[in-house]
């Protein structure tokens, strides 16, 4: 596999590049799995000496960016390291929701590590409490009514005559948790439940967030199934309790760029940095971190034709926060100086599949196209992955990952992606091998996401393709997209909803 990885250069020689350079063969020859490995290895002691994780405003996530910014300065590097404030939210232990009476029961918890959904979880930025008071429902539609449309605390005047002291039964519906929330603790609330809405697809329960900071009691959500058991009768007594942290926090983006190359056609790439408080988070996204980390050394002493930018984001898993801050203090003529970029967001599932992003829609599901150029950007990554006679299929940009920032800027993007919780085909599996009915990877957002759950063959694969499209890119005389591109945005979305991720519900 190692070998292999040298091949792509002399079988599918990149338009405008030179694929007969010595350096650019040499470099290439050079980079290897066990390299990538290595950084890995070094992520995961990382978070093992900070309490299982490397998320964003922990310590864990310092240390990542120490790693990385230190490996860059020690290969040459001039390393921009960039702060920026972000809302942090951990939860330090499992949450608790009974009822005490009259029909005392306790409901099952989603557990802070990632595992099995239960019957309630705390919502982002909830605050901390112990609470024991009677539940007063809020403006319910029970039965609800055949369409979405509750509008159970959403305003300040549904709490005209709410208790202050009790715990506030909200609904799902047609405003923000947040603004659920916020009218009941203003209203005197000692905490909130909010549960799903009922109809068919909104009865499961509720895993979602409250947007930001400054909630100072316990905040669940729940199933349908539990909100309907609370509702009725009147006078039920609930135990909520919740253990959390949810303040405003700095970290950080590392970036490193080569000291030659025209600085008005800078090529970029970049994976974000951060786990989920979760987990250590070597899969998602170590290994796209560890890759990228070992392209950029490998490749610091060369000379290309354009610049080259690497990037390592803070606080992806909270909303591609790193990635959104660096795009949006761009100037206009910075940003119209990146030709393109690059993302690689889990690339060694357990059970991957080779995924390329979909620039153009060619797979017609729907999905927005990228930026033009973005379709060539695709046909580069398939032109390695076909040298090698290694199968691959199309993802879609979903929003899910760091290029959001940038296709919305309208900078034609690309990437790699192995697949995190979704299921395996049949057809998937016949292709690239692995479990078809299972999950990509089964240990995504958890604390099992350690050494143990990377394909090394996925790794080793991917690895060459993101050095062979960085050389390509470097070296190539024709970039993608038009010539004189503007910043202006392409129009296309950003759903910043779910990971490559699964950022929570809002409302």
């Amino acid at each position: 596999m190692v070998a292999a990885l040298a091949l792509p250069l002399s079988l599918a020689a990149p338009a405008g590049a030179d694929p007969g350079a010595a350096d650019q063969r040499r470099v290439m020859a050079s980079i290897n799995a066990p390299g990538a490995k290595r950084h890995l290895q070094k992520l995961q002691a990382i978070a093992r000496a900070n309490g299982g994780t490397r998320a964003s405003g922990t310590p864990g996530y310092a240390a990542s960016r120490d790693y990385v910014a230190g490996q860059l300065r020690k290969a040459g590097y001039k390393v921009t390291v960039q702060p920026f404030e972000f809302p942090f939210f951990q939860e330090n232990s499992t949450a608790l929701l009974n009822q005490v009476s009259p029909d005392p029961t306790t409901y099952q918890p989603t557990p802070p590590d990632g595992g099995t959904v239960g019957d309630f979880a705390t919502m982002t930025y909830s605050g901390s409490g112990d609470v024991t008071a009677t539940v007063q429902a809020v403006d319910l539609t029970l039965p609800p009514s055949p369409e979405p449309g509750s509008t159970s605390g959403c305003e300040a005047s549904d709490f005209a005559s709410f208790t202050a002291g009790n715990i506030a039964l909200l609904q799902r519906g047609t405003c923000t948790f947040e603004e659920k929330a916020r009218n009941a603790q203003a209203a005197g609330a000692a905490a909130v439940i909010i549960f799903n809405e009922g109809q068919p697809g909104r009865t499961e329960t509720l895993q979602g967030t409250l947007g930001q900071p400054g909630f100072t009691i316990p905040v669940v959500g729940t199933s349908f199934a539990v909100g309907e058991d609370l509702a009725s009768p009147e006078g039920t007594v609930v135990r909520v309790k919740t253990d959390t942290e949810s303040e405003t926090r700095t970290t950080w983006n590392v970036l490193a760029e080569s000291k030659k190359g025209r600085a008005d056609r800078v090529v970029m790439s970049g994976a974000h940095l951060d786990s989920v408080t979760a987990g250590p988070g070597i899969n998602d996204n170590g290994s796209g971190s560890a890759a990228l980390l070992e392209v950029a050394l490998r490749t610091a002493k060369l000379q290309p034709k354009n610049k080259v930018r690497f990037a390592w984001w803070g606080a992806e898993e909270l909303g591609l926060l790193g990635a959104e801050h660096y795009v949006a203090n761009l100037s206009d003529a910075e940003r119209a100086k990146i030709r393109l970029y690059l993302n690689y967001d889990m690339v060694a599932s357990p059970n991957y599949a080779f995924k390329i992003y979909d620039g153009d829609d060619s797979d017609a599901t729907g999905a927005p196209a990228g930026p033009p150029g973005s379709d060539e950007i695709e046909k580069t990554f398939e032109k390695y992955f076909d040298a090698l006679r290694i199968g691959h299929v199309g993802t879609d940009f979903d929003g899910r990952s760091d290029y959001g920032p940038f296709i919305e800027a309208g900078i034609p993007s690309g990437g790699l992606f192995t697949g995190a919780e979704g299921i395996k085909t049949a057809e998937e599996a016949k292709l690239f091998g692995g479990t078809a009915g299972e999950a990509y990877d089964k240990c995504y957002h958890q604390a099992c996401d350690d050494l143990s759950n990377i394909s090394d063959r996925a790794l080793a694969v991917n690895l060459g393709a993101i050095a062979y499209v960085t050389l390509t890119y470097a070296y190539g005389n024709d970039l993608p997209g038009p010539e004189n591109r503007t910043a202006a945005a392409s129009g296309a979305r950003t759903a910043a909803a779910d990971h490559g991720h699964d950022h929570g519900l809002t409302r």
